[in-house]
């Protein structure tokens, strides 16, 4: 694990990664494209993974042609996504990571591509596990980010909002979607990438510091984090 430098703070993503909701967002997009007379894809999901919530609206309503402005789509997206978002569940490994950080004092975050209304909804059902978290960068709603995701913006602005404020090579990336890779290696940081295997390709592994199946397959140590103990036969 040469190839690794030692971190003392960490950044997470959200959608995907975290929170299982890229499969209720599939349907959610899928079901008001079809409203629309559009038809969305895993191409199209690709394209808009990790972006701003506007942003996102812009590349469906152009791609597909929809007739509707990216802000009407984006409302009757964020109506629908408020009925049901709260359901979601945690990707696996994340209940263990955020306690083994929090019981070692290791700074960690999240930066989002999200506003901070619709994380808030997110996390509703984890709102102990969530109040672990130190703060929230969600871009979509925070005006420091002048620029979502491929730009490095979000992650800087995080980095800069912990006390110490540690330089971008301390800062450990945690992500999923293509976007935000490109987003975390142009802001000078590591990047742990947990795909979708419907949307990785080859040149994002390479990009990607390293590339897991599961959260559950990060060992801390990589990155000069304390170790999970040693669990009991």
């Amino acid at each position: 694990m040469d190839k690794y430098q030692p971190v003392t703070h960490v950044i997470f993503d959200l959608d995907g990664l975290l929170l299982n909701t890229e499969t209720l967002y599939f349907k959610l997009d899928s079901a008001l494209c079809a409203k629309h007379g559009g038809k969305f894809t895993t191409e199209i999901k690709r394209k808009i993974m990790g972006t701003t919530e506007l942003r996102s609206a812009e590349i469906i309503v152009e791609e597909l042609k929809l007739p509707v402005t990216p802000q009407d789509y984006l409302s009757q997206l964020k109506q629908s996504a408020m009925e049901h978002i709260t359901e979601v569940d945690v990707m696996p490994g994340v209940d263990e990571l955020f306690q083994h950080l929090h019981e070692n004092n290791i700074p960690f975050a999240i930066a989002t591509g999200s506003s901070y209304q619709i994380y808030l909804k997110k996390v509703q059902k984890h709102e102990k596990l969530f109040s672990l978290v130190d703060h929230i960068t969600a871009a979509s709603s925070d005006p420091d980010v002048k620029n979502g995701k491929p730009a490095p913006d979000v992650f800087l602005v995080c980095a800069d909002r912990f006390k110490d404020k540690p330089h971008p090579s301390k800062c450990l990336v945690f992500e999923d979607a293509p976007a935000g890779v490109t987003a975390a290696v142009s802001a000078g940081m590591q990047v742990v990438m947990v795909p979708d295997e419907d949307y990785i390709t080859d040149d994002l592994k390479r990009d990607a510091t390293v590339v897991l199946k599961s959260l559950k397959d990060f060992r801390p140590e990589w990155f000069g984090l304390p170790p999970y103990p040693e669990k009991k036969e």
